[in-house]
């Protein structure tokens, strides 16, 4: 995902100073002593495991054979027996939307079954038409449509503005596409954002018109900022009551650390704010968008890299392209399938220039700031390796840019990502969601190697993986599967040479982003000194085969020593 779906405005506080007010860290000053499963530690190379952890304030204190972990813990310490679970380093959250699991339940998400079968156009305005008459949502006012995919249609085509206005006339409607990339918008909407028929294409946006010249209502990429900016979002109350639900579902997932991916100004201000802290539970990091950048350098108290409490700035986030599945994402070769317009050729064009991108680059770099890039075309890649050769980052300065998604790459450009020293962010859930549409735009060989997660390991690179929820659902162990079977859902296999074990899976959830956020001393292994985040899986996913690891559940999610989710 590249832009959030917010109000693109620059008002607003943006700073994490140092008058925040940190949230107390919980404390535990009994111990703790795990025992009685495997407990995998994912520290190393090589798979391996202790009889016994012990936990102490928050921390992991002793790690080692079941007779020493007693000694260490005394008497008096709290046992927990994992009868025969499986207890892991907690889960890190390589890339995803936090903020807009805040947002979801405004709209209308077309994958809740509630909402009924949508296979069609028919029934996809049916459904629509209900839920907002269900909601009583008002004449005038916006019905916004979550989880929109044409490829999911039998159609095989997006809708148009026409088809949502001959149900739907009196009302702002937007679909969000399943990318977040872009929308359908009906009449009502184009003419609150200003849209009027015969509107120049943006640069780096996609709007289509028909041949009567009037817009359809595709709206890609920067094309998409009129109406986006004008759709309703929950105010400060509505999101400090929706943190909670949001939270419980990435620990359910064994998420510790959650990750805000492309967070605007009012995101910074909302999450660093005392109340929306003492809310949270589990650690967040940020990554303010670059249209906000000029700001937040102007702050001199600003800070990236520290936690406040459970928030810390991460990094600035870039957007180079789109969306493959969109097919708006920069590539070298065309789309078989042309534009999302269907004309033909087309490989997709940059979201946010060279020029652009080498000027706002080099301000937060020569800050000090960590750069991630969203490229998904191996052209996208191709101007985030040129941009980093421009500011001189190399392995040996340890900046650790991250790429994410670095989702179509080619095998040349594996070598230059170690080089410079790149952490690709990887999104393998691709493999099973869109592999088959991928196939219908490009041959066997480009499709093969989606998110290259077993070259990038033999070539000693730190890779992670990611759901960019909610553009695929926080799954896990879904997660665990795609980077081990890469099978689609008419069962293609994606890539076969780059299937990776469950330990290499598994490094992508931990290890990896843990290194990539510079947090490996912090987390991401179950070692002394490091916090005592675990995950609590029902099933060793080393010893299960690959057609049961999306079967294994997930039995409980700990922060810093405390449980916060178990199942019932």
């Amino acid at each position: 995902m590249g832009y959030r779906i917010a109000q693109f405005t620059l008002a607003g506080a943006l700073v994490l100073g140092a008058a925040a007010v940190a949230q107390a860290r919980p404390t535990q000053e009994v111990p703790t002593l795990w025992h009685g499963g495997t407990i995998l530690t994912m520290d190393g190379e090589t798979p391996r495991t202790v009889q016994a952890v012990v936990t102490r304030g928050g921390k992991i204190v002793f790690t080692g054979t079941q007779k020493q972990a007693r000694r260490v813990a005394g008497r008096n310490a709290q046992t927990r027996n994992l009868k025969g679970a499986t207890l892991l380093p907690g889960f890190i959250d390589a890339h995803s939307h936090f903020a807009l699991a805040l947002q979801a339940a405004g709209g209308i998400d077309l994958s809740d079954p509630a909402n009924g079968e949508v296979r069609n156009i028919p029934t996809l305005l049916t459904a629509v038409k209900r839920a907002a008459e269900q909601r009583g949502i008002a004449k005038g006012d916006w019905v916004v449509v979550w989880g929109y995919d044409q490829e999911n249609l039998d159609e095989a085509r997006h809708i148009t503005r026409a088809e949502i206005d001959a149900v739907l006339p009196d009302h702002k409607v937007a679909l969000l596409h399943v990318s977040f990339h872009g929308l359908i918008a009906n009449s009502a909407a184009l003419a609150a954002a200003g849209l009027k028929d015969g509107a120049p294409v943006p640069e780096g946006g996609v709007m289509t018109s028909g041949p009567d010249g009037k817009l359809t209502g595709l709206l890609f990429e920067r094309a998409m900022y009129p109406v986006a900016g004008l759709m309703p979002r929950p105010d400060q109350q509505g999101m400090l009551a929706a943190i909670e639900a949001a939270q419980l579902r990435y620990a359910r997932e064994g998420y510790t650390q959650m990750q805000e991916g492309a967070s605007q100004p009012n995101d910074i201000a909302f999450f660093t704010s005392p109340a929306a802290k003492q809310r949270l539970k589990l650690d967040l990091a940020m990554l303010p968008v670059f249209t906000g950048l000029d700001p937040l350098l102007a702050d001199k108290t600003v800070q990236f890299g520290t936690w406040q409490g459970r928030v810390k700035l991460q990094g600035i986030k870039f957007i180079l392209d789109g969306s493959p599945q969109a097919r708006t994402a920069y590539f070298t070769r065309d789309y078989a399938r042309g534009a999302p317009d269907g004309s033909h050729p087309w490989h997709g064009q940059p979201v946010t220039s060279e020029a652009e991108f080498l000027t706002t680059a080099r301000k937060a770099h020569q800050r000090g700031w960590q750069l991630f890039v969203h490229a998904n075309g191996d052209a996208a890649i191709d101007m985030a390796i040129k941009t980093f050769d421009t500011l001189g980052i190399t392995a040996a300065g340890n900046r650790r840019p991250v790429v994410i998604h670095s989702q179509f790459m080619r095998p040349d450009q594996i070598p230059q990502y170690k080089r410079i020293g790149v952490g690709p962010a990887y999104f393998s859930n691709h493999t099973y969601y869109w592999g088959d549409v991928h196939r219908t735009n490009f041959p066997d060989e480009v499709v093969g190697y989606i998110s290259p997660l077993k070259a990038s390991k033999q070539a000693g690179l730190i890779p992670s993986n990611h759901t960019d929820y909610p553009v695929t659902r926080l799954d896990t162990r879904m997660m665990l599967w795609t980077a081990m079977a890469r099978t689609s859902k008419t069962g293609v296999v994606s890539g076969a040479d780059q299937r990776i074990g469950a330990y290499e899976a598994l490094q992508a959830l931990t290890t990896g982003p843990a290194w990539q956020a510079f947090e490996e001393n912090r987390r991401g292994r179950i070692k002394p000194g490091l916090l005592a985040d675990f995950v609590v899986l029902e099933k060793n996913p080393l010893t299960t085969p690959v057609t049961g690891i999306r079967d294994i559940k997930v039995l409980e999610t700990v922060k810093e020593g405390q449980t916060v989710w178990k199942a019932e």
